[in-house]
């Protein structure tokens, strides 16, 4: 898909920060490289995967597993934290997720994590029935482009693919079950209008991992896809100094 590829930049000579930015699910690179690119701009090695299944065609996700996407943002976060000395994971809705399950999985090589609009369930009344749905259907019209900001894309599918939805639901299970693992200090970031993932997550986020050092942040002017809307500049803005905080 257009806008798709991910990013990469290197540090400038004699930083030792690097970041890796997680798109969501059936998103893609298009919806969080400005963010990247911004956090770049700093000086950072910053980095941002396509996840296995995305920015292609929405058939391509049901045939990978959350495993297969975590597997990516591990893969990203190791060669960081081989050649820089701090790393930090940023992820929007299911790459925040994602970011979780990366400190969760390796709390000595992540030293931070800044999440937006993240999930770790579901209140939608279908949730039930998607185990056997997912069997027979193969998706669902998509809920995409969540954005306040006129004119704006975030490069998602148009479909929702329900196998790799289910999939999605077992990622849940895995974060919060090793939520009390988190113990790094956390940025989050919420939209006070939402209409993909429910407040809900974010507060059971901030209530159970245990961190001393975490804070949440109200987005007043941006939809879901908030890295790329009216607030996207308060994105940037906090984690910079979230980043430079840590960095000493």
């Amino acid at each position: 898909m257009p806008g798709a590829e991910p990013f990469t930049a290197d540090a400038r000579p004699g930083a030792d920060i690097g970041v890796a930015v997680i798109h969501g699910f059936t998103g893609s690179p298009k919806s969080v490289v400005p963010w990247g690119q911004a956090l770049a701009s700093q000086g950072w090695a910053v980095r941002v995967p396509r996840l296995p299944g995305h920015g292609t065609r929405w058939q391509d996700m049901n045939i990978t597993t959350w495993q297969d996407w975590y597997a990516e943002v591990d893969r990203t976060v190791a060669e960081l934290a081989a050649t820089h000395r701090q790393v930090f994971v940023m992820g929007l809705s299911m790459g925040g997720s994602l970011a979780l399950r990366a400190a969760q999985v390796r709390p000595d090589q992540v030293s931070g994590l800044v999440l937006v609009n993240p999930a770790v369930h579901s209140e939608r009344p279908d949730r039930f029935l998607l185990p056997a749905i997912s069997k027979v259907i193969g998706s669902f019209p998509g809920i995409s482009n969540d954005i306040a900001k006129p004119g704006m894309d975030e490069g998602a599918y148009d479909r929702l693919p329900l196998r790799a939805a289910h999939s999605l639901t077992k990622l849940w299970g895995a974060v919060k079950s090793d939520i009390a693992k988190v113990t790094q200090p956390m940025l989050l970031f919420r939209s006070r209008q939402d209409h993909v993932v429910e407040p809900s997550n974010s507060a059971w986020i901030m209530k159970h991992v245990p961190s001393t050092d975490k804070t949440e942040v109200v987005l007043e002017r941006s939809y879901h896809v908030a890295t790329i809307d009216h607030d996207a500049e308060v994105i940037v803005d906090g984690s910079v100094a979230f980043v430079q905080r840590l960095a000493g």
